[in-house]
């Protein structure tokens, strides 16, 4: 399935280019399950061995992509309401126990929360959300999202510009990608698990 999405995907960014890269962050900076290590790994590839993108025009491309998303997702919550992201939130997996901690970890954080929550995976998707519905400062939610964002796309990048060092890779061997992005989660994972999730469970 990975394989098949980074097929699709690098033929799309022959044509779209960095509106493809902004398109698809803005969806994963959504609550959609769409993971940044499948979008910018693969476009940093393609930059690095065919010249067609710059790593600078896809960390701006993601970055931007991802602010869009995330301003959705805040506005969303800000606007509606907790009763409707309750609501219509068990049908993308957001219970509202896991709301309700996401909430606090905003409220108690703020800016600098929005900040790391861009740097993990899981949060990420979510904090937005809280973010809205404690009415966070909306400059200051921007810029957040906008440096954690930018940080990210920038090591994803890097990501991207090793697996495009592999020789395997270098013969056409895309699917050694997955093999990078793979590792990649499996190490985001287990930060997501050491630094966030323990501490919401902790929470009243």
């Amino acid at each position: 399935m990975i394989k098949a999405f980074i097929d699709w995907y690098l033929s799309a960014l022959a044509d779209g280019g960095y509106t493809v890269v902004a398109l698809l962050m803005a969806i994963e900076s959504s609550v959609v399950p769409l993971p940044s290590e499948l979008i910018i790994p693969p476009a940093a590839h393609l930059a690095v061995t065919t010249g067609q993108l710059s790593l600078a025009g896809i960390v701006a491309a993601a970055t931007v992509g991802s602010w869009l998303g995330a301003s959705v997702m805040y506005a969303i919550a800000r606007h509606l309401g907790r009763p409707v992201v309750e609501r219509f939130g068990r049908y993308v997996l957001i219970s509202p126990e896991t709301l309700a901690r996401a909430e606090r970890w905003a409220a108690s954080f703020g800016p600098y929360g929005v900040f790391v929550a861009r740097l993990l995976p899981v949060i990420r998707h979510l904090i937005g959300l809280p973010a809205g519905l404690v009415r966070m400062s909306f400059l200051r939610y921007s810029l957040a999202t906008l440096v954690g964002s930018a940080i990210w796309s920038t090591v994803l990048v890097v990501v991207g510009v090793a697996a495009g060092q592999d020789s395997a890779l270098l013969a056409g061997d895309l699917h050694r990608v997955t093999i990078w992005i793979l590792g990649l989660l499996i190490v985001l994972a287990m930060l997501y698990w050491a630094f966030v999730h323990r501490r919401m469970q902790r929470q009243p």
